[in-house]
């Protein structure tokens, strides 16, 4: 099935929006992505008729909020394939995510002088919570090379294995470059040596069908806006196996068994890891954003988006002085570039003007920055509801800049 994209534009009304004037056009996906009507509708129809705390209630509102949230948690389980649903534990996003399991894994299986490896091209969210257990657990970090591609060395990277590795910590997909790193293989290696791997998905679930059970990840982390979905929404997958080992990351009301002041029991999974009331009308609504995907085809969505990064990548290698970094034949919809001695501010800056929105800066991540020996870059990312027009927007808008820096 190929997608109707105009009648999928649609269903998203933000993009019929003027910015200056100007039809927006936006290729900020990488950062957060644009929200279906359906989205939209299902936040206010589950505030207008079935808002209550969920969990904790025998009256009606909070057994039926009580069950569509739970419905939201099937749907992510079957969405990622995991094997239970009790394997899915709601979080705020991505970087709370690695939080709970920096957090919580450590605690459980590391002491200090344990190491933990991670890639020059993580994002700030996969570095920092590590790097804060080393104050607290010991542990050390140990990082995985790219070459000139921006590919993970598996070579280098299985030397860096020791018996002091407790986990391998790695994005799916560079949310700077696009590179969609080898994590078959990257998972087949540390299972060789017992090493648990978590993936961070955030910049793979909206593009590529994942299979946890397949893939054989330990553990796999996304954000819910990034897939269409609200903010402050988000995901941990794991191993019922290693979840159970894991201790609480948060105290509180929902996650306990039984309290006292003498001694607290915790709950089961997946409420162990979910202290407080819940964010439950966005994981509702994240089901329904997983349900528009669903509608689409991941398969075909993917097919699209490449097609479409196959073009913009043509079209602007064909600007004279554009460099793209991240070069990797095996790329998802992301292409970061600079052009001459224009600073990626200005060139952002000026996009804007024309309406087209873009990304700028280092993208939180900074290692990667100091790797490429640049500050910064401008990110273009691109999703189902972008078109080959835009792109020519895009092309258009930056040789106009180049003119006018001379």
């Amino acid at each position: 099935m190929s997608l109707d994209i105009n009648k999928i534009r649609k269903d998203f009304p933000i993009l019929s929006t003027e910015i200056y004037g100007k039809s927006l056009v936006y290729f900020d996906n990488g950062a957060t992505t644009q929200k279906p009507q359906c989205v939209i509708d299902k936040i206010a129809e589950v505030y207008s008729t079935i808002n209550a705390n969920i969990h904790r209630g025998v009256h009606h509102l909070s057994q039926v909020a009580t069950e569509q949230t739970e419905d939201a948690r099937k749907i992510v389980q079957r969405f990622i394939h995991a094997q239970h649903s009790h394997e899915i534990i709601f979080t705020k996003g991505t970087t709370e995510s690695i939080n709970l399991v920096a957090h919580s894994f450590c605690r459980q299986f590391c002491k200090e002088g344990d190491e933990i490896i991670v890639s020059a091209m993580e994002h700030h969210s996969n570095i920092v919570p590590w790097q804060l257990q080393e104050s607290i657990t010991g542990v050390k970090l140990r990082v995985i090379p790219i070459n000139d591609k921006g590919e993970i060395i598996l070579d280098e990277f299985e030397k860096l294995i020791s018996d002091k590795t407790k986990l391998v910590s790695i994005t799916y997909v560079s949310n700077v470059m696009g590179v969609i790193n080898p994590v078959e293989k990257v998972i087949e290696i540390a299972h060789k040596h017992n090493i648990p791997v978590l993936l961070d998905a955030a910049q793979a679930v909206q593009h590529i069908e994942i299979n946890v059970q397949k893939l054989d990840c330990d553990f796999l982390v996304f954000s819910g806006h990034k897939i269409y979905g609200p903010t402050g929404t988000g995901v941990l997958y794991g191993k019922e196996e290693l979840l159970n080992q894991m201790p609480p990351y948060q105290g509180g009301g929902e996650m306990i068994g039984k309290v006292s002041f003498a001694k607290t029991t915790f709950n089961e999974l997946p409420f162990k890891f979910e202290a407080g009331t819940p964010n439950y009308v966005d994981y509702i609504a994240l089901g329904t954003a997983i349900e528009y995907i669903e509608s689409l085809g991941i398969a075909n969505i993917k097919a699209y988006e490449d097609e479409l990064l196959a073009y913009a990548t043509k079209r602007l290698s064909d600007i004279d002085g554009l460099k793209i970094f991240g070069t990797s034949e095996h790329k998802s919809a992301v292409i970061s570039f600079l052009v001459g001695n224009i600073h990626h501010y200005d060139m952002g800056m000026l996009l804007d003007k024309m309406g087209i929105a873009v990304r700028t800066g280092h993208h939180c991540a900074e290692p990667l920055m100091d790797v490429l020996g640049i500050e910064g870059t401008v990110r273009a990312s691109f999703v189902f509801y972008n078109t080959h027009e835009e792109v020519d927007r895009l092309v258009e808008g930056i040789k106009r800049i180049v003119t006018m820096f001379g």
